[in-house]
C-alpha cells in the first residue's frame, strides 16, 4: 500500500467531527439523565464514604471522581468533561497542528470517563467503537506539541492498517451476525422491509422506500448481505489497490443508504471514517498528477510492469465476476422476464452457514496476521534507508515501539472477534483482554445482535391524567407515537432517552430499572426529564401541571401501506394494541416505592447544594443559554458553524491563492540555469571593481589632505 498522508488526516479530522457530535448530544441531555432532578443522577454513584483517588480510578477508570476536588457537583462535574470534549474536538476539526496524540487521548481519556458512569444511557455499540476508533487516533495522530515539527514517520502505514483491521471487524461481524443468529427475516431475505420501520430512528425516506415492490426490498437484503460479508472479504486486504476502491465505495454507498432511511447515527459516520483506511495518496493524486505523454509512458513501462498490470486486472475481473456467480447461486436469483421481477430465495441452512464461519473466520485472522506482517515489513525498510545513523537508529527505535503497541492492540482484538465462532484463543491473550476490558481497548461487535420483528416495531407510548377516567399521551420528539406525525430527522444527535424506550419495550421494564425513575420524574413534574421528551411547551400536555396518575402501554407500529390498505389517509403509521407495559401508578403508590427501592433510585441523602467556584458560574452561565434547546438544533448549528467557517477559508484561499504559475518548458529551465551563473560572474566583478574603488578614494583622500588648500 502507498503512502497514506491524506486518508490519515481525513481519519483523523473526522474522528474530532465525531468526538464533537458526541461530547454536545450528551451535554444537552446531562441534567435530565444525570442531573439531581433526572432520571438516574449520577451523584447515586458517588461513594459516601471519601476513597483514595487511585482506588477510585482503579475501580472505574473516570475524571468524575475529581470533581469534588475543583468544588463540583457531580453534574457539573460531567457538563465539565463534556465542555472541554468539545472545545478539543472542535480545535482538531479547525486547526491540522491540534490533531495530535495527545489531543485524541485526552478526547478518549474524556469519553471514557462519560462511559464509565454513563450506566445504560451510554452502552451502545457506537459507544464503544468509538473508544475504539478514538484509541487507534491516538496512535495514528502524530505527537508533535511535544516538539517544533512534525516530520514524517515511517511507520505510519502500521499503525494506520489498525483502522482497517477494526473496519473489518466491525463489518465482517455485523454481516455474519445477521445469519448466525438464526435470523428468519434474514434467511426469508423479508429482513429490509421490516427493518425500515423497525431501525432505531427511521426517516420519512425510509415510508417510501418500505413502498418498493417485495421482490426488489429482497434483492436488497441480498446486496446487504453480500455487501457486508463477501466484499470485506475479498477486497479489505487485497494487494491490487483497485480492489481495495471496490470495497471503499460499496461501503460508502451502504452507509449513505443506512443514513438517508436511518437518520445520522455515530455508527453510520465511525463507519464512513474507518472506511477511509482503504486509500492511498494515490487516489487523490491520480486526479492532480499531470499526465504522461503516449511515448513517455510506453518507454517508461517494461515488459514486467505491463505484464504485473494484465495480471491484475485479470485478477479484479475474476474476484467481480466471484462475487456476482456467488450471489446468483448462493441467493437463487432468477429473473421473471413476464413480470419483470427478480426472485430470490437462500440456498443454504444455517447449519452450513455455521460450518462456513468456523472454517473461515480463523483463516481471516491469518490473513490479517499477513498483511500487517507486509506493513511492519516494508516500514522497517524504509526506516532502514534513512540518511545517517542517528536517523536511522531512531527511526528504528520509533518502529520498534508502535509495531509492539500495534502487535499487541491486534492481539487483544482477536478475543471478541473469534467468540463468535468459539474458536480457542492463547490462554495469556485472554487474560491480557480481561485485565484491560474496562478501558474499552477493543470492541465485540455483533455478538449481541437483536432478531428483526416482523410483527411490527414495539414501542412504548406514555398515557397521564388527573383522575383516572381521561388519559392523554405524552409523545416524545425522537420516537413514533401519533401515527399521523411524521418519521422525525434527527441528524448525528443522539437522543438517548428514545433509543432506549426502543430497547426497553422489546424487553420489559422490570430489566430496565431506570423506567421506573422515569415514570417517578414526570409525576414530579421536573423539567430537565420532559424537555427529553418535548422541548415545546404547547407539545406536551402537562406542562401547566404534572399529571396525577401514569401508565405505558405497548404498541406494534407498522408503516402505512396505501396499496394494500386501500386507504388514502395521511398517517404515516398504524398501530395495534399489544397489552400493558407499566400498571398506573401515582407519587404516593407503594409499588412505585418498592420499584425505586429496589432500581436503588430511592433518595437517601439531600441533594448537596452547588459550590459558588468561578468555574461553577461560567459553567451554569453556559447551561442557561442552551436550556430549552433541542439537541438536534444544538448539533445542527454547531456543524453549520463548522462549515461556515470552511467556506470561509476556502474562499480567502482562493482569493489570496492567485494563479498558479505554469511548469517551465525544458528551454526555459536551461536558460535559468545558466543566470546564476551569469549573475554570480558579475556579482563577483563587481565585487572586484568595488574593491578597486575603494583604494582610487582612499587614495585621492590622502592627497587632498596634502594640497595647500587644505592647510588653509
Amino acid at each position: 500500500m502507498g503512502e497514506v498522508k491524506t486518508p490519515r488526516q481525513m481519519f483523523l479530522s473526522s474522528i474530532a467531527l465525531i468526538y464533537v457530535c458526541a461530547f454536545s448530544s450528551i451535554y444537552v441531555q446531562i441534567p435530565g439523565l444525570y442531573g439531581d432532578e433526572g432520571i438516574v443522577p449520577v451523584r447515586l454513584q458517588m461513594p459516601k464514604v471519601q476513597w483514595p483517588l487511585l482506588e477510585q480510578l482503579e475501580a472505574s477508570p473516570s475524571l468524575l471522581w475529581l470533581g469534588p476536588s475543583l468544588g463540583l457537583a457531580p453534574q457539573q462535574a460531567l457538563e465539565l468533561i463534556c465542555l472541554l470534549g468539545v472545545v478539543l474536538s472542535l480545535g482538531a476539526v479547525l486547526l491540522v497542528p491540534l490533531r495530535d496524540s495527545l489531543i485524541y487521548l485526552c478526547l478518549w481519556a474524556l469519553y471514557l470517563s462519560l462511559y464509565n458512569v454513563g450506566g445504560e444511557f451510554l452502552q451502545s455499540e457506537w459507544d464503544m467503537l468509538l473508544l475504539e476508533a478514538g484509541f487507534l487516533a491516538v496512535l495514528v495522530a502524530p505527537l508533535g506539541l511535544l516538539r517544533r515539527r512534525s516530520s514524517h514517520r515511517y511507520h505510519d502505514p502500521v499503525t494506520f492498517w489498525l483502522t482497517r483491521w477494526l473496519f473489518f471487524r466491525l463489518t465482517f461481524c455485523t454481516g455474519v451476525s445477521k445469519l448466525a443468529s438464526g435470523d428468519p427475516a434474514w434467511y426469508g431475505l423479508s429482513a429490509l422491509s421490516h427493518h425500515l420501520e423497525n431501525q432505531m430512528s427511521p426517516t420519512p425516506l425510509a415510508w417510501f422506500v418500505h413502498q418498493l415492490p417485495d421482490w426488489l426490498l429482497r434483492l436488497g437484503a441480498v446486496v446487504v448481505l453480500q455487501c457486508e460479508i463477501t466484499v470485506p472479504l475479498l477486497t479489505y486486504f487485497a494487494p491490487i489497490r483497485r480492489l481495495r476502491l471496490v470495497g471503499f465505495y460499496v461501503q460508502l454507498f451502504l452507509q449513505l443508504c443506512h443514513i438517508l432511511t436511518g437518520n445520522c447515527s455515530l455508527l453510520n459516520l465511525l463507519s464512513i471514517a474507518l472506511s477511509f483506511s482503504l486509500l492511498d495518496d494515490d487516489h487523490f493524486n491520480s486526479s492532480t498528477s499531470p499526465k504522461k505523454k503516449k511515448g513517455q509512458e510506453r518507454k517508461s513501462r517494461s515488459c514486467t510492469q505491463t505484464l504485473l498490470c494484465v495480471l491484475s486486472v485479470l485478477v479484479e475481473l475474476a474476484v467481480d465476476l466471484f462475487i456476482l456467480i456467488s450471489t446468483i447461486i448462493l441467493f437463487k436469483l432468477l429473473i421473471n422476464w413476464e413480470n419483470k421481477t427478480l426472485s430470490s430465495k437462500t440456498s443454504f441452512t444455517q447449519r452450513e452457514f455455521d460450518d462456513f464461519l468456523r472454517y473461515f473466520q480463523g483463516p481471516t485472522v491469518w490473513v490479517g496476521v499477513l498483511s500487517f506482517t507486509w506493513e511492519a515489513v516494508a516500514a522497517m525498510l524504509m526506516c532502514l534507508c534513512t540518511r545517517g545513523i542517528v536517523s536511522k537508529l531512531w527511526s528504528l527505535i520509533q518502529w520498534a515501539v508502535i509495531t509492539a503497541a500495534a502487535v499487541a492492540i491486534f492481539s487483544l482484538s482477536v478475543v471478541p472477534y473469534t467468540a463468535m465462532a468459539g474458536m480457542s484463543v492463547i490462554p495469556e491473550v485472554r487474560e491480557a483482554y480481561s485485565a484491560v476490558e474496562r478501558f474499552q481497548l477493543v470492541g465485540a461487535y455483533g455478538i449481541q445482535h437483536r432478531m428483526v420483528s416482523t410483527e411490527g416495531r414495539p414501542e412504548i407510548v406514555l398515557e397521564g391524567s388527573y383522575d383516572g377516567l381521561k388519559w392523554t399521551e405524552m409523545n416524545a420528539m425522537y420516537k413514533p407515537g401519533n401515527v399521523d406525525a411524521a418519521p422525525p430527522i434527527v441528524g448525528p444527535h443522539q437522543p438517548r432517552l428514545e433509543l432506549l424506550m426502543w430497547q426497553t419495550a422489546q424487553e420489559g421494564y422490570d430489566r430496565n430499572p431506570w423506567f421506573t425513575g422515569l415514570i417517578q420524574r414526570l409525576l414530579q413534574g421536573k423539567p430537565e426529564v420532559v424537555s427529553l421528551l418535548q422541548v415545546d411547551e404547547a407539545q406536551y400536555p402537562f406542562s401547566q401541571k404534572p399529571p396525577a396518575l401514569i401508565k405505558a402501554k405497548l404498541y406494534n407500529y407498522h408503516f402505512t401501506d396505501p396499496a394494500k390498505d386501500k386507504t388514502h389517509l395521511p398517517a404515516w403509521w398504524k398501530r395495534k394494541y399489544k397489552g400493558e407495559f407499566f400498571p398506573i401508578v401515582n407519587l404516593d403508590d407503594p409499588t412505585l416505592e418498592k420499584l425505586l427501592d429496589e432500581s436503588g433510585l430511592k433518595e437517601k441523602f439531600p441533594v448537596q447544594p452547588i459550590s459558588d467556584t468561578p468555574v461553577s458560574q461560567v459553567l451554569s452561565l453556559i447551561r442557561g443559554h442552551v436550556k430549552g434547546l433541542s439537541g438536534s438544533l444544538v448539533l445542527s448549528t454547531l456543524i453549520a458553524t463548522l462549515v461556515g467557517i470552511f467556506l470561509i477559508k476556502a474562499i480567502f484561499s482562493w482569493a489570496l491563492g492567485g494563479k498558479k504559475p505554469r511548469p517551465a518548458s525544458a528551454d526555459h529551465k536551461t536558460k535559468k540555469s545558466k543566470e546564476p551563473s551569469e549573475t554570480a560572474e558579475k556579482s563577483h566583478a563587481a565585487s572586484t571593481s568595488n574593491r578597486g574603488g575603494k583604494k582610487d578614494s582612499e587614495e585621492r583622500r590622502v592627497e587632498s589632505e596634502r594640497s595647500p588648500r587644505k592647510r588653509k
